[in-house]
Formats: C-alpha cells, structure tokens, sequence
C-alpha cells in the first residue's frame, strides 16, 4: 500500500480560520505520500464558515451534522470517511507550513520509529512563540494543586502537567501531544475505538494518549517541522461554556484513570473549593466578566450533576455512572 494520509477537521464557527488552514494546506510539501482525504466534519455551524467550500485539487469531503455532537464524536466520524494509512486530526486555526506534513511522515516511517503511534510538531503562536502542546500524564495530585491555585502561586513547587516552552526546543519523547496537531497511526486508532466519545470536547486526546501508552506506543514531539496555531479559535467566543466542558472533562478523565476515591475527592474540591479560588482570581484581577463566566460555568456544572443524580436514583456505582452518565445540559452553541 502506498503511503497515505487522511486529514480530519471538526469545524464549529470558526469564521475565515477554516479556509486560512485549507489555503495553508495546499502549499505543504506532500512528494512523498499521498493526501488521500481532507475530511472537515462541520458541527452545525451557524456562521456559514462551512458553507461554499471549493473542492479545488484538494480531495475533499465535507461532513455536515444536523446538531454539535462534540469534537471526540466528530474526529470519529470524519477518521471512518477515509482508509489512509495515517490521520492527523488538525484544527481549523492551524497554518501548515512547507514542512508541517512531510517532516512527521518521514519520521513516522523510519523503522528504528516503529512503536511510535503518536507525533506532534511545534506549534508557533503569532508572534512566532512556542505554544505549549505537549504534557506529562497528569495526577490527581496535579488536578488538585491547580484547583488551589498553587501551580499558578508557587510553579516551581508545584508545576503544571504542560510541558514548558524551554523543554520544547528540542525533539522528544513526551506523554502527550496535543489534539491541535496530533498524527495518529491508523491501525492504533483503530485499535483503540478512537476518541472516547464520553468526552464532548477537551480531554479526548490526553485520554486517547494514555491508552496508547497502556498499550505499549509511544508518542514523539518534533521540533524540526512547525505550524502556526493561533490557540483558543472558536472557543474564545463562548468561555463560559469553554470553562464548564474542562470541567466536566476533567471529572470524566479522574473516574476513568484515578480511580473513584481519588476522582470523588477531585469531584468534591471540583465543587466546594475551586470555584472560590476562581472566584478570588478574578476579583484580585478586577474582571467582572471573569467572575460571571466563572459562575455560569459552575451553575452549568451543577445542573448537569443534579440531572445525572436524578437521573440515576443516587445509584450505589458512581464509579460507573460518573464516567458514562454525565453529559452536558449546555453546548457551546
């Protein structure tokens, strides 16, 4: 079989970014593999980012959902449009450059790289600064310091899961590449059943990561090749919403991997203490809006909570429901 790639986009809203990456898509080097499909799965965008797409020599197949199934569910259903030997899931406010494709397939091929499943490339921001795209696997502990507020107060003490900027100047093996850029072997994703589809955005690709790692793959960062990602994209627009999915991620993410006495206690400071160190943040900052963003994402937490205890008659398993049951009463639409 010749040597192929899929490319998947989830777009939602995302104004003229959708068509920067395609435009950035046709200068990238491809002399040494086929671009068998570009796949953009559009979400039920409302700004018509989506609409009017020109094929041009690019082969692609627009996917449209009737309503927003999530960025996992949509990465899913765009990677089972194609059959290439490899997928990189790319987000609509990425700009390729002429070695963003060809350097991470070269790389992927050379047989002493057989057991890595997983490659990332150096992210860029405008203003030509490294973006933090890669991280260890996180702990409960880390979760938990980050609720306090000490990795931001005290870093060295406590440092974050993300790798930093200066540990990104090199290549490496890292745990984690972030799902902005991720290449992905197609018979690892496979194997894997994809994104879990439990996650409706944020986390999916850290959760994807671990169990490529159980399995016994390794994911590589590559500073020889970059993009430029701009960060955010259309997320920016509704950060209330933005707040409450990573937290609802997160709490599906701890009772799948921590265990349930770890993730109950991370559900509890979750609830009863983050949401005063948020709270405290903001108001040290002055933000208003931040503080009433803050409090629309807890409130939209606490909905969804109280639906799936109803929902659930206060089953004896949290273990099971927490991780299967909690899906959003609000989607950032």
């Amino acid at each position: 079989m010749n040597l192929s790639l899929d490319i998947v986009i989830v777009n939602w809203n995302s104004g003229g970014q959708l068509r920067q990456c395609l435009a950035s898509l046709q200068a990238a080097n491809r002399k040494n593999f086929d671009l068998a499909r570009v796949v953009i799965v559009d979400n039920a965008s409302c700004d018509g980012s989506a609409n009017g797409l020109e094929e041009g020599t690019r082969p692609l197949t627009l996917i449209h959902n009737a309503e927003n199934r999530g960025f996992a569910a949509a990465c899913n259903c765009g990677a089972k449009a194609g059959h290439a030997n490899y997928l990189l899931f790319l987000n609509p406010d990425v700009r390729l450059l002429p070695d963003s494709l060809i350097v991470p397939m070269d790389f992927m091929e050379k047989p002493e790289n057989a057991k890595v499943g997983i490659c990332g490339i150096q992210l860029l921001d405008e203003q030509g600064q490294i973006t933090r795209t890669c991280s260890r696997f996180p702990t409960a502990f880390t979760y938990f310091f980050q609720m306090l507020g000490l990795d931001r107060l005290f870093p060295k003490l406590f440092a974050g899961h993300l790798l930093k900027r200066s540990d990104l100047c090199q290549s490496r093996d890292v745990n984690h590449v972030m799902g902005a850029f991720l290449m992905i072997r197609r018979t690892l994703f496979e194997s894997l059943q994809g994104f879990d589809e439990q996650f409706f955005v944020y986390l999916e690709d850290l959760d994807l990561s671990y169990r490529a790692y159980q399995a016994g793959w390794q994911s590589y960062y590559l500073a020889t090749a970059q993009a430029y990602h701009k960060g955010g994209g259309c997320s920016e627009q509704v950060k209330a919403a933005r707040l409450f999915y990573s937290l609802r991620s997160r709490i599906v993410y701890s009772y799948k991997h921590f265990g349930w006495l770890a993730a109950t206690g991370l559900l509890a400071g979750t609830l009863l203490v983050e949401p005063f160190s948020r709270l405290a943040l903001a108001a040290w900052r002055g933000s208003m809006q931040e503080i009433r963003e803050t409090l629309q994402a807890y409130t939209m937490l606490w909905r969804a909570l109280l639906a799936l205890i109803f929902r659930n008659r206060l089953s004896n398993r949290p273990e099971d429901n927490t991780s299967s049951s909690l899906r959003p009463v609000s989607r950032p639409e």
